[in-house]
């Protein structure tokens, strides 16, 4: 129970300062600068005399060394309803007086007391402008709530997938296993002072909060009137490895911070042999690029790349995390990743150069992945049905077989093919990962992909951006085996995905990117759509006057997904328009970006002549394009006359 003090305190009732206890595990006492910083920290952070605190006693005692608990007053904001990826807003938004606390305490409150009350949760993200700040508030927030410790990131560091890992396998010296995470991260968005922040949480089983939870945090930030912080809580210096333990109401209080690679890297052992791509990095044959777009990614590279396997340092691109991402924009396609492109021989610009035989990026967080084979793309779509095809044989985690496969609607269908013909359980979820840790936590899905560039298994509950590179480099290894040494030519990226192509059909694939649409004219386009398939015979006649070469729609809907496992029904998941001929136009609003609207338009095309499968995308996607655009009248709604992206 906590009481208000009703008038000023006196000298003899406040508080003592916080006692804390520094345990390094890479020094045995902390440098003097560090000393002096913590020491200025605690003294400014001693409450005034005149300060009124609303205080939590013991519950088990006198109170010795503690600092107290404020119930902070406050009142709703509007518009902190968690994406599919969680709540992302301008960096300024987050800064509003009490905006990031409601919504943190708004997560508290939809949880579970056992998942709070004594608990771990970590606090870590992409590292973007204002996460040291955030790492600091949660963590006074949680020492509040009456968690029992908190894991942090070295320097607030840590990537999404590399978070999934920590809780569901990190285990701390105590034998403590973490509850639930705050990721701090707007994913493949820009940073900066002026650009985007977000936050999302996630559960016990290492994935994103699921819908029946995020409907609680939302509905608690449209009526919450306080929140709880211990405010006299020094910040702790998460620049250095160690724990600090204070004396708290109900008991000690941890902050653990700690170099997450450890973890991840040991995991990612579990699954790949790195022997075999140590054994491909190391040959003169095959050169590598990773470019980690100055994201979370650029603190796993290193580790992974080259002091593990062996590649070589100028194998990396942008791999020293910032802030603002170096002021690029952290989205792994063929439009922001223009350095990997270049070198890669994909870009505008010719070169002398002999591009590296296999190239790669990831997004701010490290969840997402581009892949690219020396001059040639490789689609998203593709490349989760070509891992899929070659899991069995090539990497060791899935040698017993895979449990079933999973995509996302808006995904090209590629890997429903492979599905069917190794006879596997296949799935078709909404855009979110969350649905895809339905099915793997009750043991139905292996392995699973989005056509936003994310990649994934069931070794966590997260994409993973570094484990679809690893799983490249792994197939790769393993179709070379015999082509490192003498004069037998390699196994290229593009040799692989022709060759899958030749065996299972190619899907034609593109989408169309419309970013920072009016939030209005966008949600006017959708409701057309929609109200244009009560007549498909309407449809067909208009599609007719704009190319007689497209098949007719045989089907449209408006995609709805009923969870096998828990039963949980997801409406208004993306507007489908299907052709006779297997084509697909999809069209769907982003929950990702952090102002207006995204409009995003799949188009797809499915080849099985094999003859035919070597063609230009955009040349074979063209009438398709031309459908699209002129059926969803884009230009008349948004104004755009192209689209900001195209992958």
């Amino acid at each position: 129970m906590i009481h208000l003090l009703r008038s000023l305190p006196s000298p003899a009732i406040i508080s003592p300062r916080p006692r804390r206890h520094r345990h390094h595990t890479t020094t045995p006492s902390l440098p003097s600068h560090s000393r002096s910083l913590l020491l200025h920290r605690l003294l400014r952070a001693t409450p005034p005399l005149a300060s009124l605190v609303d205080r939590q006693p013991n519950a088990g005692g006198p109170a010795m060394g503690l600092f107290t608990v404020t119930k902070k007053a406050t009142t709703p904001f509007e518009g902190q309803k968690p994406g599919t990826s969680g709540l992302r807003k301008k960096v300024t938004v987050f800064q509003q007086p009490h905006y990031l606390q409601n919504f943190v305490q708004s997560t508290f409150n939809a949880l579970p007391a056992e998942e709070v009350k004594g608990a771990t949760i970590v606090v870590s993200g992409d590292g973007r402008y204002f996460s040291k700040d955030a790492v600091q508030i949660i963590t006074k927030m949680a020492a509040a709530n009456g968690a029992r410790r908190v894991w942090v990131g070295l320097n607030s560091l840590m990537s999404t997938p590399a978070v999934s890992a920590v809780i569901r396998e990190r285990v701390g010296a105590d034998g403590s296993k973490a509850t639930g995470a705050f990721i701090l991260t707007a994913s493949h968005n820009p940073g900066g002072p002026t650009e985007d922040f977000g936050i999302k949480y996630n559960m016990g089983n290492g994935g994103p909060a699921p819908e029946s939870v995020t409907d609680k945090i939302f509905s608690n930030t449209t009526t919450i009137s306080e929140y709880l912080i211990t405010e006299d809580l020094p910040d702790v210096d998460i620049s250095v490895v160690g724990v600090t333990s204070f004396s708290g109401p109900e008991g000690p209080f941890d902050v653990d911070v700690f170099d997450s690679s450890v973890d991840y890297i040991k995991l990612m052992k579990t699954i790949f042999d790195f022997e075999a791509i140590k054994k491909l990095l190391s040959s003169p044959k095959f050169t590598f690029c990773y470019d980690a777009l100055h994201g979370v990614a650029g603190a796993y590279a290193k580790h992974i790349f080259v002091e593990e396997l062996g590649a070589d340092e100028s194998s990396l691109l942008n791999c020293v995390p910032k802030e603002d991402f170096g002021g690029g924009h952290p989205d792994p396609n063929l439009t922001y990743a223009k350095e990997l492109v270049e070198r890669m021989g994909l870009g505008k610009s010719s070169s002398n150069v002999e591009p590296p035989e296999f190239g790669a990026a990831a997004d701010g967080d490290a969840d997402r992945n581009m892949i690219l084979g020396k001059r040639f793309f490789v689609t998203p779509s593709d490349s989760v049905a070509i891992i899929a095809a070659n899991a069995v044989q090539s990497i060791p985690y899935f040698a017993s077989g895979l449990k079933g496969v999973a995509r996302s609607m808006p995904t090209s269908a590629a890997l429903d093919v492979v599905a069917k013909n190794l006879n596997l359980k296949f799935f078709e979820v909404p855009t979110g990962w969350k649905f895809f840790g339905n099915l793997m936590d009750a043991g139905m899905c292996s392995i699973c992909g989005e056509e936003s560039f994310g990649t994934g298994s069931d070794h966590i509950r997260e994409k993973d951006g570094i484990w679809a590179v690893l799983a490249w480099l792994s197939i790769l290894a393993f179709k070379n085996k015999d082509n490192l040494e003498g004069d037998n030519k390699l196994v290229s990226v593009e040799d692989i995905v022709r060759q899958h192509w030749a065996t299972y059909g190619r899907h034609y694939y593109t989408r169309y990117d419309y970013e920072n649409v009016d939030a209005g004219a966008a949600k006017e386009l959708m409701a057309n759509l929609v109200s244009m398939q009560s007549s498909l015979s309407d449809v067909n006649k208009l599609i007719k006057d704009i190319r007689s070469d497209v098949s007719e729609v045989v089907a449209a809907d408006e995609f709805e997904y009923k969870d096998p496992v828990d039963g949980s029904v997801s409406k208004h998941q993306g507007i489908r328009y299907l052709f006779g001929d297997g084509s697909r136009l999809v069209f769907r609003l982003s929950g990702t970006g952090s102002v207006g609207a995204t409009i995003r338009v799949y188009i797809e095309q499915y080849e099985k002549d094999s003859s035919k499968t070597g063609r230009d995308s955009q040349d074979a996607l063209a009438p398709l394009v031309d459908v699209a655009l002129k059926l969803s009248k884009m230009q008349e709604y948004t104004g755009r006359s192209a689209p900001t992206v195209i992958t």
